[in-house]
């Protein structure tokens, strides 16, 4: 079956078919999925009208605690009553749900007095600017992710201590464990069509019940909508068989973090060719794609808290371990933060290797898409490209990454940049709410401090 993706069709299709509610919902500053199931009528009204949804859920974390004064929230909170924000229903990204009997699925974004801070809208104020310089923007995004024999009741019973994954061992790229359980496989892969999220790669990980699966390449703003829905679609299949599926940046001390890379090029609006791409300069960079590095590499540290986004992203960016831990590139070199990968024409793109699992797709595509364009109207030149491991390499200071979410919401504050491309409005709500992540992570008590303190201090 196909989705109907106009507002007429959507229409037609419920009368059609006697629909009588359809699931709507808008993705928040975590990058959670908000939503709820809403009456035929109303949503009819609403694909025209849009629709009123409590602002709370963005003046709240992804933990529903309520930020507090010291963040500086302004558009959500008891000074305004928890009003209800605007969202504007978008009946292009409508899906089909297969694992609800094909329910009709409609994603919004926030609109009005709410749009300035909407994670989707920002991405969108980034594309507009590509689109003014005559470029489109073309992206991917690939996850690892944790899969665990546990369900949400079994892991707070455990304290998240001692958790049994699917598998054990390592095997990376196995087709021994991908046919042990080619149902979930199976099942994911064809929900992921089913729902326009298509999958060009899915298989195992080195380490106990990791995965990665990497989503076909389309246009920034889908590329955002896909990785979104992938995300909240796998996490809900694996519930249903008694699984769980983690996309934190890094679950365990013993094991290499989940990355969340992201693929990115340009073409030219006009001609339909790469931007990126030209034979006769060095890795086939035309002067456009190194200016694009040079903007994400300069800008990187500037930004980071747009795509290292929770306390525990800074637990991953150490040596070693398949990470970054400075703004460095190079080509096809996986130890840097920016790996160009040279190819055809069709091909030649820029990986942003920093990014974890946990990022909210649509912010951590804002960043890197903007720093880059950024790098193109300021003629930005990159470093020179790493070569070897770049963890053994002497970095500039000013290539350094903040080492805590604190340390990089301030740099996001102080980033005129970052308040030229995504407006000072996202800037100040966005810092805000990642200084509310750490205080809040500050008031633990963690167990390496009980190990460590409660005896021999």
């Amino acid at each position: 079956m196909t989705a109907p993706k106009t507002a007429a069709e959507l229409i037609q299709y419920i009368k059609d078919n006697d629909i009588p509610h359809v699931k709507v919902g808008a993705f928040d500053i975590d990058g959670i999925f908000r939503g709820k199931y809403m009456a035929r009528d109303k949503f009819i009204s609403a694909l025209s009208g849009g629709f009123g949804f409590c602002n709370v859920v963005l003046g709240w974390d992804s933990n529903d605690q309520l930020y507090d004064e010291a963040a500086g929230i302004s558009v959500a909170g008891w000074h305004n009553g928890y009003k209800d924000a605007e969202v504007r229903l978008l009946p292009e990204t409508t899906r089909l749900i297969p694992y609800e009997n094909n329910q009709l699925l409609v994603l919004g974004e926030f609109a009005g007095e709410y749009e300035p801070v909407c994670p989707r809208g920002t991405l969108r104020k980034v594309l507009a600017r590509a689109d003014a310089m005559g470029f489109d923007v073309s992206a991917a995004a690939e996850f690892e992710f944790f899969m665990f024999e546990e369900t949400p009741h079994s892991v707070r019973e455990k304290n998240y201590k001692n958790l049994k994954s699917i598998t054990p061992g390592f095997y990376g790229y196995s087709m021994l464990r991908a046919g042990v359980h080619a149902d979930f496989y199976e099942e994911l892969l064809g929900t992921c069509r089913t729902m326009d999220v298509e999958l060009e790669g899915l298989h195992t990980e080195t380490g106990p019940g990791v995965l990665e699966a990497a989503i076909r390449v389309s246009g920034a703003l889908e590329a955002a909508d896909k990785a979104a829905l992938f995300k909240t679609t796998t996490k809900i299949l694996a519930q249903k068989r008694g699984w769980m599926a983690t996309f934190m940046a890094k679950w365990s001390r013993d094991w290499p973090g989940q990355s969340g890379h992201l693929h990115m090029s340009l073409k030219d609006k006009t001609t339909g060719k790469s931007s990126f791409f030209d034979a006769d300069k060095p890795y086939k960079m035309s002067d456009t794609m190194r200016w694009f590095v040079g903007g994400q590499q300069a800008l990187m540290p500037e930004l980071l808290s747009m795509i290292a986004c929770t306390v525990n992203s800074y637990t991953r960016l150490i040596p070693g371990f398949w990470a970054p831990t400075d703004a460095t590139w190079g080509v096809e070199n996986r130890t840097t933060a920016l790996r160009v990968i040279p190819g055809s024409e069709k091909s030649q793109r820029v990986e942003y290797r920093i990014a974890a699992a946990d990022i909210n797709p649509y912010i951590a595509l804002a960043a890197s898409i903007g720093s880059g364009l950024w790098g193109i109207e300021n003629r930005i030149e990159p470093g020179d490209p790493l070569t070897g491991n770049a963890y053994e390499k002497k970095i500039p200071k000013n290539r350094a990454l903040p080492r805590t979410l604190m340390e990089a919401a301030t740099r996001l504050k102080a980033s005129k940049p970052a308040r030229e491309l995504f407006g000072s409005a996202f800037v100040d709500h966005y810092a805000g709410s990642r200084e509310w992540e750490e205080r809040e992570f500050r008031k633990a008590i963690t167990d390496w401090e009980m190990a460590r303190y409660f005896e021999i201090i």
